[in-house]
């Protein structure tokens, strides 16, 4: 039998061909691979959780997810984490706000409130129209109305209107800061001006004012002795023209709403009174006549009250001619005698009967009672 040699057993060495830097580095980057690999992981979590979701309910289920509920999109925006809201409010601020424009105040609007005269004598200076506002204000007042010129003619501010420049006022105002200083502290700004009853006026320019007939006087409306005192024409365009110039005065002054008393005739009548050409129109068509002339004028621009005493508006008088609704008037003051007074149900009966006359808006003052609105 033949015999093999024998085989020499191979000796063999587990030996590592990586040096411990290697091996180190090994280590480091499998430990990142699994870093990465988590991190991809947690960040596709949801998108994949949405799809498998979007797809059970499409496919599996045929419903559809874009018909949610409000109350879903509700409570989706509520479970917003709070650092995902603060973060969004830097970019939210950094964007341009658009401008806040506070509208106008309508100052020719007519509201419901009380009324009161201010002292002229208290609104010379800036400090003391203030306090004179802030009291009236006080006291629940809305109407703040000041007399600009009274029924002797008197301008209380510089007028640039040649008639009214020579007025002899020992006070003087500046309607501008009145205006501005009433309406700051939320009161309405009211101007108050006698009409046709201005002998001053009548004075400076004869061909505004009443003659006599026959002589190249004035007429006036009792003796001179008995301090008798011209009056302007209501016929007269000059006249009608002056009035309307002291309005865009005070207009441009930053007064909307004005009150007008005397927008009449004198109560006296007399052979001797010269009113021009009149061409037959009657007193109450005159005066109706030169109102339509300032609302035209004005417009809506400036909100005219008229001024009339109660048995004016009550009755015809020779001073209208009619009474006072008549006369076409849509916002009346009217002047309780200071003599007597008239109840609630009174007032509301008056009210009443101007308002079924026409009248869109009616202010009693009846000082007697302390009512004024």
């Amino acid at each position: 039998m033949a015999k093999y040699p024998k085989r020499q057993k191979v000796k063999r060495y587990r030996r590592s061909f990586y040096s411990r830097e290697m091996r180190v580095k090994k280590g480091i980057g499998i430990a990142v691979l699994v870093l990465v690999m988590l991190g991809a992981a947690w960040l596709a979590a949801p998108h994949v959780l949405d799809w498998a979701t979007h797809t059970w309910y499409t496919v599996v289920r045929n419903r559809d997810l874009s018909a949610s509920s409000p109350a879903s999109a509700s409570a989706s925006s509520v479970a917003e984490s709070p650092a995902s809201s603060a973060a969004s409010e830097p970019a939210a601020s950094s964007e341009a706000q658009p401008e806040v424009v506070t509208p106008a105040v309508d100052g020719t609007a007519i509201v419901e409130g009380s009324w009161a005269e201010a002292d002229i004598t208290t609104l010379t200076e800036d400090a003391s129209i203030r306090a004179a506002a802030q009291q009236l204000a006080s006291q629940g007042v809305k109407y703040a109305v000041v007399t600009l010129k009274d029924s002797t003619g008197v301008v209380y501010y510089a007028s640039q209107v040649p008639a009214a420049a020579a007025s002899p006022a020992n006070v003087t105002v500046d309607p501008a800061r009145v205006a501005a200083i009433f309406r700051e502290e939320g009161l309405i700004p009211v101007a108050k001006l006698a009409a046709f009853r201005d002998p001053a006026g009548a004075r400076a320019d004869h061909a505004m004012a009443i003659g006599y007939k026959g002589q190249a006087y004035l007429w006036l409306d009792n003796k001179a002795s008995a301090d008798g005192k011209p009056w302007l024409n209501p016929y007269a365009d000059a006249a009608v023209q002056y009035i309307g110039n002291l309005i865009d005065e005070l207009h441009t002054a930053g007064f909307e709403q004005m009150v007008l008393e005397n927008v009449q005739f004198p109560a006296s009548t007399s052979s001797k009174q010269d009113y021009g050409t009149t061409n037959g129109v009657s007193r109450a068509d005159q005066l109706r006549a030169d109102m339509a002339v300032w609302e035209q004028r004005f417009g809506s621009g400036v909100t005219l009250w008229y001024s009339y005493t109660l048995a004016e508006v009550a009755d015809t008088s020779s001073t209208l001619g009619v009474p006072a609704a008549q006369l076409g008037v849509k916002n009346l003051v009217v002047r309780v005698p200071s003599a007597s007074t008239m109840t609630a149900e009174e007032r509301a009966a008056l009210v009443q009967a101007q308002t079924e006359a026409g009248v869109e808006h009616v202010v009693v003052r009846d000082n007697a009672a302390g009512y004024y609105e």
